[in-house]
């Protein structure tokens, strides 16, 4: 770590230039519907059992959605709904599917909706699994770890769901998250999606990235690339890349589910890792970065309290995950407080 001290004070200065940079494009603040960290009570009625068994992608099945204003009246909306992803989405991984909601622009006005239309909804994937509903919680508190690291991040909005069939007397209740659609974000920070096959790594912010990257390792997941995906996939896995020409870009991560942090039941760490589980951590930031690591322990550093803080304060948690989250947490934090771990964990583990 002694190698990268020198790059300190010039790493911290590029780090304050380009996040003043972003600042300056963002073209607007948070949607109403992200903007708070409250619960939002819904209730959504379609033919639950028609997307549980047929889990369609391309069909939209029809649907309402209810919830309560904040002056107290019930808002309802017509909203479209089919299955989404890949993983999550097979029968055998989660009996019930992750979805994407497609709103009606028109009814959206002068509601906490406005301004959206197709947003991804994380569900509970097994009715009845009190450990998935508190992964999703848990995947909720991750991204807002990231938030509190960077405005340049996806936003969430956590839900409690009582879903009725319209077709039997299937009812079923769960906790599900919204994220915040890419174009939206796109608007927020005044940059561009990108649709490419791929990302050099010099194409990509570079402090960005290895903030993400850390970040990466504080949650626990490897199941990601900034610059790279499978085949057939548009760039890039659970990142989406934003930029404009002859601009660096941004590569924002989201799906955290296959991380220690979450712990889901069903998570499993890619065999190319040689990794015992989710819960045991590996550093996949890029060594050309490494020089800016110094600063980004620092502010890894300076957000700990307001990280523990989200944990803690995170009514809907159980202890028991509540005091495992922490744990998890804590490990990160005793790696970064020495030198020597940095360079063992982090400086040497990185790639090329």
């Amino acid at each position: 770590m002694r190698r990268l001290h020198w790059a300190f004070v010039i790493s911290c200065l590029v780090w304050a230039l380009s996040t003043s940079a972003v600042k300056a494009q963002q073209g607007e603040t948070v949607d109403s519907l992200f903007a708070s960290d409250e619960i939002l009570e819904v209730r959504i009625v379609a033919p639950i059992d028609v997307i549980i068994k047929e889990r369609p992608i391309e069909e939209q099945i029809a649907g309402t959605f209810f919830y309560t204003a904040s002056d107290g009246k019930s808002v309802e909306l017509d909203v479209g709904i089919r299955a989404r992803g890949l993983f999550r989405r097979r029968a055998d991984v989660c009996p019930f599917p992750p979805l994407r909601l497609n709103f009606k622009k028109s009814q959206l006005k002068n509601s906490l909706f406005a301004g959206q239309d197709k947003l991804k909804l994380v569900t509970h994937c097994r009715t009845g699994s009190y450990v998935l509903e508190q992964a999703v919680i848990a995947e909720f508190l991750a991204y807002r770890i990231l938030n509190l690291l960077t405005d340049t991040s996806f936003r969430v909005k956590l839900l409690r769901i009582d879903y009725a069939s319209t077709n039997d007397d299937r009812g079923i209740n769960g906790y599900a998250l919204l994220i915040e659609h890419k174009d939206r974000l796109a608007q927020r920070i005044g940059v561009p999606v990108l649709t490419v096959d791929e990302i050099g790594i010099s194409e990509v912010q570079a402090d960005y990235l290895n903030l993400t990257s850390v970040f990466q390792y504080l949650i626990g997941n490897t199941d990601y690339s900034p610059i790279t995906t499978t085949p057939d996939q548009d760039c890039c896995h659970n990142y989406t890349p934003f930029g404009s020409e002859n601009k660096p870009y941004y590569s924002i991560p989201y799906d955290f589910d296959m991380s220690g942090l979450v712990a889901a039941p069903y998570a499993t760490p890619n065999a190319k890792l040689r990794l015992s589980s989710v819960q045991e951590r590996l550093y996949r930031g890029f060594c050309v970065n490494n020089d800016l690591l110094p600063a980004t322990v620092e502010k890894f550093q300076a957000k700990r309290d307001d990280i523990e803080g989200l944990i803690r304060d995170q009514a809907e948690l159980s202890r028991s995950k509540r005091n495992e989250m922490l744990g998890f947490i804590d490990a990160f934090y005793r790696t970064i407080a020495r030198t020597k771990s940095i360079d063992r964990y982090l400086v040497k583990r990185c790639r090329s």
